[in-house]
């Protein structure tokens, strides 16, 4: 059933491209062929240093800005989510986020050389810290899903908080979250986070 849907949607996009297209090239213009934008790889990791945890280290916080940026090649805008058996609303995710989170990467930049005439990724952390308060607003109590962040620094936030790293950090132990245990250590505690982790 759920198949079916999907290839009813993806067939039904196809043929209203395909009408916008031709009504396009009927009035002589050319549609947009332009990729969406990708996200500064700089900017993304100057924020990262400043809202990361220190504690995971400069490898840690790469990781996780990499892990971040995986998870956006993947997003699939509008999609399909899990219902409930027998439910007769389907659920759909956010729209694509990654044109207003470049935008906002963008602004970082500008108000940095409006504030003190020099980049976003030249400014101190504590500086970079003030920007992104302002820019982040106040804490709604608790991170939305990376998806439906309203601002790209909480996005990476909410998104690192709920990987198996911070997990592990969390807890003090190597539970390893998303990784099947195998039947003989089952029933064992896991294993402490050795000192000095990256």
């Amino acid at each position: 059933m759920a198949q079916d849907r999907r290839a009813f949607l993806k067939h039904s996009a196809a043929a209203l491209s395909a009408v916008s297209l031709s009504a396009e090239d009927v009035r002589g213009a050319s549609p947009s062929t332009e990729p969406p934008r990708a996200l500064d790889a700089t900017l993304l990791r100057a924020a990262g240093d400043a809202i990361l945890p220190e504690a995971i280290g400069p490898e840690g916080r790469e990781t996780a800005v990499g892990a971040f940026e995986l998870w956006l090649s993947d997003f699939q805008p509008v999609a399909e989510l899990t219902h409930p058996y027998g439910g007769s609303v389907i659920p759909y995710g956010p729209p694509d986020p990654q044109p207003g989170w470049s935008a906002q990467l963008e602004a970082l930049d500008l108000l940095a050389q409006a504030r003190w005439g020099v980049n976003f990724t030249e400014l101190s952390v504590d500086q970079r810290r003030e920007i992104l308060g302002e820019q982040m607003g106040a804490p709604a109590g608790g991170f939305p899903a990376p998806g439906r962040a309203q601002h790209v620094a909480v996005a990476l936030m909410a998104h690192y908080f709920t990987s198996a790293d911070a997990v592990d950090r969390c807890y003090g132990v190597r539970i390893t979250k998303l990784e099947c245990r195998s039947i003989a250590d089952v029933g064992e505690r896991p294993d402490p986070l050795r000192e000095g982790r990256p």
